[in-house]
């Protein structure tokens, strides 16, 4: 590969995404080439058909690869939310009562300290701070050149499965790729998807996916704290293809003409083939909304930090997001706003690309020199 291009892969639970890419106009970034690839995703941290994992990942790179006419000596891959640990941290470095200029090293010497995992089962792979303090408690997110008598932080820490690392890593090396960084897909989605200003207000993302459900509070340049659960898009095709006993390829097609927003009586209908009463699909379709939003409520009762009430849900992913009153139905569960939200990016501008545009994002802002001092500072190195 040439210099300015870097290449992604991005796994949902329903398909595989590789992209290569360079960096274009205005701080945006032109897409070289990108492979799509369905495949039989995962569920609680499980691929369902490992044995066929690597096929899939070598469609999706090929292709890539062809578009692009290069060939991906290096890799940034997202480990999804299933895979994902989020621990928060508030650590202190003392310059023994003396005003001292910060430098990068007394930063990396801070996240250092929270550094105490030693379970191998996971791998450290993205640490970044929510804010800094000095000695007169004021709060900042970059504190190098600053002068204090200490440093603090609330510092987040990110741990991949080490059996998801050492599986991708391994398949990747039997393409011919050995050089691979890995990045949690979530932390590279909620930094694309809002800018400074709105993060450091606290943010609420909810990615409903094809069979998993990411549920992360970010603020500041971190994840305060991600929590999945196993239901999905896919689930509402499930129960439409199991009430009306049809083939799940036709309830997925049903469901994706479903309008919620519109009242409907019972001369209504669907028609994809057959004639599906409105109002029993879109009942089946709201029951498992309302189901999935009483999860996202339980995965916020996990989360340890008190956001203010007037921070709405950010909804995003390709599960339920283009379903027509999805996020009113949430938003009425959740008892907050629901908004929807999408990559700013022309032919692209759909919540299903978030994740893998947000890696893009995430590997060419480390990739270029002006920038890779600050985003260097999100690995673990």
């Amino acid at each position: 590969m040439t210099q300015e291009n870097v290449a992604v892969l991005d796994f949902g639970s329903g398909s595989i995404t590789a992209i290569i890419g360079r960096r274009g106009l205005n701080e945006g970034f032109e897409i070289c080439g990108k492979g799509v690839t369905e495949y039989d995703g995962f569920c609680e941290g499980e691929f369902f058909k490992p044995d066929r994992l690597g096929q899939a990942i070598a469609r999706s790179l090929n292709t890539a690869q062809t578009q692009a006419n290069t060939k991906i000596d290096k890799i940034y891959v997202g480990v999804p939310g299933d895979f994902t640990v989020c621990s928060c941290k508030d650590v202190e470095l003392s310059f023994n009562n003396l005003r001292h200029k910060i430098t990068d090293a007394d930063v990396k010497e801070l996240h250092d300290q929270g550094d105490t995992f030693r379970d191998k089962t996971y791998t450290l792979i993205n640490v970044q701070p929510i804010y800094y303090t000095l000695s007169n408690d004021r709060r900042l997110i970059e504190p190098v050149g600053m002068i204090s008598e200490k440093l603090c932080g609330q510092i987040s820490y990110l741990l991949a499965e080490t059996k998801f690392c050492d599986l991708i890593k391994g398949i990747l090396g039997s393409l011919g790729i050995e050089d691979v960084e890995f990045v949690s897909s979530v932390l590279a989605e909620a930094l694309f998807l809002f800018d400074d200003l709105k993060r450091d207000q606290y943010v609420i993302l909810v990615d409903v996916g094809y069979i998993t459900t990411n549920v992360a509070v970010a603020r500041g340049d971190g994840l305060l704290s991600l929590h999945t659960f196993s239901l999905g898009g896919g689930n509402i095709a499930g129960d439409l293809a199991n009430y009306f006993h049809i083939p799940f390829g036709e309830a997925e097609a049903l469901k994706r003409r479903v309008t919620l927003t519109l009242s409907v009586s019972e001369n209504d209908y669907y028609e994809i083939g057959a004639r599906y009463p409105a109002a029993v699909v879109n009942e089946i379709v709201s029951a498992r909304i309302a189901v999935i939003a009483k999860t996202i409520l339980k995965c916020m009762d996990l989360c340890r930090f008190i956001v203010p009430e007037s921070v709405p849900y950010s909804l995003t992913g390709g599960g339920i997001s283009y379903i027509r009153g999805a996020k009113e139905i949430l938003s009425d569960k959740l008892k907050r706003p629901v908004e929807l939200v999408a990559p700013r990016v022309p032919q692209m501008e759909v919540p299903a690309w978030s994740s893998s545009l947000g890696l893009l994002q995430l590997a060419l802002n480390v990739s270029e020199p002006k920038k890779k001092s600050f985003f260097a500072k999100l690995f673990k190195k």
